[in-house]
């Protein structure tokens, strides 16, 4: 049945940059399938070059989100998408690229509540938003309360406002870029170091 829906949107799925947020992501059902595909794609634009399809692997991993409520679903799931793709990429964990993939899913998966868009702690959901471009991530971290509401105004506008308004998402914050090595190094770094 999953894989019924997401033929739905399959272009998006097989696109390497395509976002897609899961919003009670529980152990990964849809985000893990989601991967599949966009690996697929990957290996098959890029499995001439292993810079290029390790690069784009992890780029194509960065636009996989999740929230869930419960922690050790969310855990499971985070556990899931790395097996995956440390399967598909045939990597091992001392591996740097799986420690960047790690890294990145610590950041692209929240324990929190989709609904009132708050982590477990209680603070705002943020979502890291990762570009690439010649062996570099550049992470613009963004609240999504800000993305939802800017999204609904964007609707709001359309219909009943103006064509042709459209509303900039402001990052909260923005980071230097970083080499696939230096996003694995963050890996092991303590909370608030890696901040």
């Amino acid at each position: 049945m999953v894989e019924a829906m997401l033929d739905l949107v399959k272009p998006e799925t097989e696109q390497i940059d395509a976002r897609f947020l899961e919003p009670a992501c529980g152990s990964g059902n849809f985000l893990v399938p989601v991967l599949r595909r966009k690996l697929a794609t990957v290996q098959q634009k890029y499995g001439k070059s292993d810079f290029e399809m390790r690069h784009q692997a992890l780029y194509a991993l960065g636009s996989i989100y999740g929230i869930e409520l419960l922690s050790d679903n969310i855990a499971e799931c985070h556990a899931n998408l790395l097996e995956v793709f440390a399967d598909e990429m045939e990597v091992e964990e001392a591996d740097v690229l799986y420690r960047a993939a790690s890294y990145v899913l610590s950041q692209n998966l929240i324990h929190g509540d989709a609904l009132r868009m708050l982590t477990q702690d209680g603070e705002h959901i943020v979502f890291a938003s990762w570009g690439y471009l010649k062996g570099k991530y550049q992470r613009r971290d963004f609240a999504l309360k800000s993305l939802a509401t800017a999204e609904q105004q964007k609707k709001d506008a359309a219909f009943f406002g103006p064509q042709g308004t459209h509303e900039v998402f402001t990052p909260v914050r923005e980071y230097p870029r970083m080499t696939m090595r230096e996003l694995a190094a963050m890996a092991f770094r303590e909370p608030e170091e890696a901040v």
